[in-house]
């Protein structure tokens, strides 16, 4: 994870998303969606992981024993962050005031999702994904 501020990621924007100007936080997965599990115990294709293993098929994706798969990079503005926090732009629905330290948690949080697989696209990944980051969060 990288914490940087609005001009990196503006050009990063920019760069990966074609997007003009910053943005709060931006993921850069390393793994396809279709590494995740979408129902507990079980990828997209049907493969069945071990209790307690990572999800990917034999063969699609190997590891030496005992280390831990990199998921991808997450950069946030914390500049952002401070800023709409402290204006009460915060939160999932942009009309949070809390501390620049939740809103980095929530960012962080969201970021990582977005490294699992998780999008917004569509209304409904977001309501779900908006759950889960609630539920995360709140623990």
């Amino acid at each position: 994870m990288v914490l940087s501020n609005d001009r990196e990621l503006a050009a990063l924007n920019k760069a990966h998303m074609a997007q003009p100007g910053p943005t709060d936080v931006l993921s850069f997965p390393l793994l396809p969606p279709e590494a995740f599990q979408t129902e507990i115990g079980r990828t997209p294709d049907g493969f069945v992981p071990p209790p307690g293993r990572f999800a990917l098929p034999p063969g699609r994706f190997a590891l030496p024993p005992g280390r831990r798969p990199h998921l991808g990079d997450i950069v946030i503005s914390v500049e952002r962050a401070t800023r709409q926090a402290r204006k009460g732009h915060g939160g999932q629905t942009s009309d949070v005031r809390w501390s620049p330290a939740d809103e980095l948690r929530l960012l962080v949080t969201h970021g990582v999702l977005h490294l699992c697989g998780w999008d917004h696209a569509l209304p409904s990944e977001e309501a779900a994904m908006r759950v889960l980051e609630r539920d995360l969060l709140s623990r």
